[in-house]
């Protein structure tokens, strides 16, 4: 993968041409892009769109759904993971963010990084329309101290 452009934190790691990446991911980066055009998010029109590789190969894609009770919305994320996980898939390989920021790449949200990490530390590519870069971290990159029980056992 040939590593191009800066972050906001001025760091060059982990951002990658898109052209470079595996043929599967970069598919995997369209999926996401056309769950983007499905979004409902007529209070903020901050559009999202998710895409996530089972380890079977398999694609989920989902896009981010608002609501007027705000909180009860749903993020693109989640959304593709909830898709996977209701069809018996649990195992994932790369998930895919894709929203329309100018200056910076849209990560996921916190509560979303908690509900990926339940399923394991897999790779996110992060990238925005028409763009020909992503960035690329690892959920324990993202979520480096994710909760979690030890025993599941509770009182």
């Amino acid at each position: 993968m040939s590593m191009c452009t800066k972050t906001k934190n001025g760091n060059r790691d982990n951002i990658y041409k898109v052209k470079s990446l595996d043929p599967k991911i970069q598919n995997l980066i369209n999926v996401a892009t056309e769950a983007r055009l499905n979004a409902y998010a007529p209070y903020s029109n901050f559009k999202v769109g998710a895409s996530v590789m089972c380890d079977d190969g398999t694609i989920f894609s989902g896009c981010n759904v608002e609501n007027s009770s705000f909180t009860v919305g749903l993020c693109a994320e989640r959304c593709a993971y909830v898709k996977a996980i209701s069809e018996g898939k649990i195992k994932f390989k790369a998930v895919v963010v894709v929203a329309h920021q100018e200056n910076s790449y849209t990560t996921p949200c916190g509560a979303c990084r908690q509900f990926m990490s339940e399923f394991g530390n897999i790779e996110v590519y992060m990238t925005k329309p028409s763009s020909s870069d992503v960035l690329v971290l690892s959920l324990d990159q993202l979520l480096p101290y994710q909760f979690e029980t030890v025993d599941h056992t509770f009182i």
